[in-house]
């Protein structure tokens, strides 16, 4: 095909779903830590038991470059949260509001029914931490697998809540489904936050060489000290493009490589678009992760990055990562404070649930193996049983995955 008349080289057409490839589920530690695995002969996931985090996305594969896990594995040891003792685990986790959460943190985490800090004293004092209760407590299975499906769920007795996912590999396939429930099981209507925190780590994450795309627009850069921030404080935002602490213009994409320092933005999604996407990718790697999710569940999206910044326990000056974190809430502020904000951009900073009322989202995670030289992610369209990767720059390449359940997307839209 001649690229410079404008035809696009298809580069892979990965149609491994009809491949003949055993579902396998099992109970294992990972990292010491206990995990509901899946695997279809491609890739392989790891679901912690504890928070529920989905710990572990990565291709089966003897390439060390292809089988790399993309979701952030603490430096430090973690446990289990909801065994959490403040007499033995303080002095590791330190003693604010975090330490739960720090205790157990791994990979992708669900923020519920907060995203960011308690909102007051008697919060802290009730037990209730950063993020919410869903990703402190006990996620249970809800039997085995059953056509490449698990489901494992948790009860919020604090909050009052219940917690619920579907999580779908089907046979031969780079790509996960995941469908999440939230029941409110007080008889009254209350506001939530609703945030997936996908958390990207070493080797994957590196400042300079990890670049992040997405279907996104306008946002706002959070508040802090100007020191120690990759981004000016309070600049806007029109992605890809943004302001350094300098005033200068700076590209977005790529994580940025201020030392002993950090951000964090919000973007509004496209709210034309019904799916929006998002990838993560690391030049020194082959592969891609990405995500597709519904613009009405998730409207938007925030990218925090840590470059050895944050010198509390169990951190301690020593943790690189990046967390894209989409859903109903543009900031890491606590629900008290997103109800107040109201909204940002004309968009709500919340979202209401009404009294024993039941909620579902669902997302799609996949995988991706990229070529040298890649040049980034022009769109991503999920359409036909496909997803397909549409190459930024001069190559302009495509690659093309099987993806057999995109319908779940569309049925809750």
């Amino acid at each position: 095909m001649n690229t410079r008349a404008g035809k696009v080289l298809a580069i892979a057409t990965a149609l491994l779903s009809s491949a003949v490839t055993a579902q396998t589920f099992r109970s294992e530690l990972f990292h010491g830590r206990q995990a509901y695995v899946l695997d279809n002969g491609v890739v392989r996931a790891s679901l912690l038991r504890g928070g529920g985090h989905i710990a572990e996305l990565r291709f089966l594969s003897n390439d060390p470059h292809k089988s790399v896990n993309p979701l952030r594995i603490p430096h430090y040891p973690t446990i289990e949260p909801y065994d959490y003792d403040p007499a033995k685990h303080d002095s590791v986790y330190g003693t604010g509001p975090h330490r739960w959460l720090s205790s157990g943190y791994m990979g992708h985490l669900l923020c519920f029914p907060a995203f960011g800090p308690p909102s007051s004293p008697s919060e802290v004092a009730a037990g209730l931490g950063n993020h919410g209760e869903a990703p402190i407590v006990e996620w249970k299975p809800m039997g085995e697998l059953r056509r490449g499906s698990f489901r494992y769920a948790a009860d919020l007795p604090k909050t009052q809540f219940r917690v619920e996912r579907t999580v779908t590999l089907p046979a031969g396939e780079s790509v996960m489904y995941v469908e999440e429930s939230a029941e409110n099981l007080a008889p009254y209507d209350r506001p939530i936050n609703w945030v997936q925190h996908a958390t990207f780590g070493p080797p994957f994450t590196t400042p300079g060489r990890n670049f992040l795309d997405l279907s996104g627009g306008k946002g706002r850069v959070a508040g802090g000290a100007v020191a120690t921030s990759s981004l000016k404080p309070e600049s806007d935002v029109q992605w890809p493009l943004g302001v350094g602490p300098d005033g200068k213009e700076i590209n977005l994409r790529v994580f940025q490589p201020k030392a002993r320092a950090g951000t964090y933005f919000a973007v509004l999604m496209d709210q034309s678009r019904r799916v929006n996407f998002f990838t993560v990718y690391n030049s020194e790697f082959r592969v891609l992760i990405g995500y597709l999710f519904s613009t009405s569940d998730s409207p938007w999206l925030g990218d925090f990055q840590e470059n050895r910044r944050i010198e509390g326990k169990p951190w301690n000056g020593k943790a690189v990562t990046r967390g894209i974190e989409f859903g109903t809430t543009p900031f890491a502020e606590g629900l008290r404070k997103s109800v107040e904000r109201g909204a940002m951009f004309g968009v709500p900073a919340f979202r209401w649930i009404g009294g024993r009322q039941r909620l579902t989202t669902v997302y799609a995670i996949f995988l991706v193996e990229i070529p040298a030289n890649f040049g980034g992610v022009r769109d991503v369209v999920a359409v036909d049983g496909a997803i397909t990767v549409l190459e930024n720059g001069g190559e302009r390449r495509q690659i093309k995955i099987a993806a057999t359940r995109l319908s779940l997307l569309s049925a809750v839209q």
